[in-house]
């Protein structure tokens, strides 16, 4: 289930149903549903419904991506955002506390108007104070009519250099999740170009396997992009969607 703000579902309909509710009664009315995973969201609206399915819910899958944009709270607001980098952390937080094995990806602008080195040094220390595996990294741009665009703006190639120095951070952090896959058992799922995912969206080479089956595997190294894996007997299904 993917959105651009896919947690503000439901505001426009009648008993303003919640994404979480949403995922939960699909998971409740299609029992054939092997795994579920969200995409894109913004932590400060989870709702009850939503931490419920990160806690008990197994089909649920560990993995989420989150709308961060920045770590200063200064440029957080310039940018209209709803939470706060003390929010951020703690959503990650009890995230993590529910679930140990989730896994968190984020985007992220550098050099947005205004950005000074102390605010941009904040966005990048989030990251890693949330353990953020999945980095993306935008360097900003402007766009004509909007309220950023007059805002004072970034030298050019201080965004640029700023952007390569958050994509430096996102690969040590990449590499640091990939540490910590080794030596796991994993679910994966095949797909049809020779690559897998783990249930916490952590990539895997899978070559030769059938595709769309579920397939059990001891993670075994990584070269610092995606896993490497040795197949267990019997894959779990040949089933997935």
């Amino acid at each position: 289930m993917t959105g651009v703000d896919a947690t503000s579902y439901g505001a426009d309909l009648p008993g303003t149903p919640s994404l979480g509710l949403l995922a939960k009664t699909l998971l409740k009315q299609v029992p054939d549903i092997l795994r579920l995973r969200l995409s894109s969201i913004d932590g400060i609206e989870a709702d009850q419904h939503l931490w419920d399915l990160i806690a008990d819910e197994p089909r649920f899958m560990p993995h989420l991506h989150l709308s961060l944009q920045h770590g200063d709270d200064m440029i957080l607001k310039r940018m209209k955002r709803r939470h706060s980098r003390a929010e951020a952390l703690a959503f990650t937080e009890q995230a993590r506390r529910l679930r140990p094995d989730i896994a968190f990806g984020a985007d992220m602008i550098a050099g947005f108007p205004t950005e000074t080195d102390e605010m941009f040094e904040n966005a990048a220390t989030l990251a890693e104070e949330a353990g953020i595996s999945y980095l993306h990294v935008f360097p900003y741009s402007p766009r004509p009519g909007t309220p950023a665009a007059r805002m004072p703006q970034v030298d050019r190639a201080l965004v640029k250099e700023r952007a390569a120095r958050l994509r430096a951070r996102g690969e040590a952090l990449l590499v640091a999740h990939l540490d910590r896959m080794i030596g796991t058992e994993q679910s994966v799922i095949i797909e049809n170009n020779g690559m897998a995912h783990t249930e916490n969206f952590s990539l895997v080479a899978a070559p030769g396997l059938i595709p769309r089956a579920l397939q059990r595997a001891m993670i075994t190294g990584h070269n610092g992009k995606h896993l490497h894996m040795q197949v267990m007997p019997q894959p779990l299904s040949h089933q997935a969607a």
